[in-house]
């Protein structure tokens, strides 16, 4: 993978001088760590949880994964343990006086996927909530305990754990290349539910059955390509706001961080 290639994509050499993928403008990279593992460890609860019950309930674990809410969800997880590591490190790097997260130092290829990764987290989550409570929700949705839990956490919880990322963190707006892979994508899970119904006998979702919706299949493909787009163009102009809203409390924080951990050091030395 070529140098002009990856800068594209937004992974050029040096990656991530001022550490935006590891910091906030809001708090510490400690506090942020903390933030993004408990979301990490609530994600994987809920959706080990989830494939349990549906396995155990009416033996439907296997389909839980046909859903793209499910995928998505599954993506925030990843993402968040991902980048829980790298703040962590980040944070633990700066209390020993160097600088610097793993991922920095890592193949382009895994910096790229990343980023990538990022991206889906950032739009994917509010497609999700947009067609799920705009075309899916019905009475039942909330109907009961497992109900409330299961579709406030996947239909609503997942974009406020993407409106986290895209507000409260120092991560940069995505790079208009992976607005095609995010397509592509879209795309690739159009044939994962068709394979759905060839091998398991139904459609994960009613709106994508040819014979119920005959020509409005089409529409609504187009329509959440269209939306995807649109989402990808918000999360863009958010971040990018964000970042020139507080472009100096990115540094302003560096510098704080730095001079309390230098603090932390010297006394140290003199209890000593």
């Amino acid at each position: 993978m070529g140098s002009p290639l990856v800068d594209l994509f937004g992974a050029p050499s040096p990656f991530d001088p001022q550490h935006t993928l590891v910091t906030s403008p809001f708090f510490s990279s400690a506090v942020l760590a903390c933030i993004r593992f408990s979301v990490a460890v609530y994600t994987l609860v809920t959706l080990v949880f989830l494939v349990i019950w549906d396995s155990v309930k009416d033996q439907s674990g296997g389909q839980f994964f046909s859903y793209f809410t499910n995928l998505t969800f599954t993506g925030i997880c990843a993402y968040y343990w991902a980048s829980f590591v790298q703040t962590a490190f980040y944070t633990r790097r700066r209390c020993q006086g160097k600088d610097g997260y793993p991922l920095q130092s890592w193949a382009k290829t895994l910096q790229v996927l990343h980023l990538m990764l990022q991206t889906t987290i950032v739009t994917f989550p509010i497609l999700v909530t947009v067609v799920f409570w705009v075309l899916l929700a019905s009475p039942e949705t909330l109907g009961n305990t497992l109900n409330q839990y299961r579709n406030i956490t996947v239909h609503a919880l997942n974009t406020v754990f993407c409106g986290f990322e895209m507000i409260f963190t120092n991560n940069p707006p995505p790079k208009l290349l992976m607005l095609p892979f995010m397509i592509l994508i879209l795309i690739g899970y159009l044939g994962v539910a068709y394979i759905t119904h060839e091998t398991q006998g139904f459609y994960p979702y009613s709106f994508l059955d040819p014979q119920k919706q005959g020509p409005l299949l089409a529409a609504y493909i187009a329509g959440i390509g269209v939306a995807e787009v649109l989402l990808f163009g918000i999360a863009w102009v958010v971040m990018w706001a964000r970042q020139k809203l507080f472009s100096r409390s990115l540094k302003q924080m560096e510098e704080t961080e730095s001079t309390n951990e230098m603090t932390e050091r010297e006394l140290d030395k003199s209890k000593v």
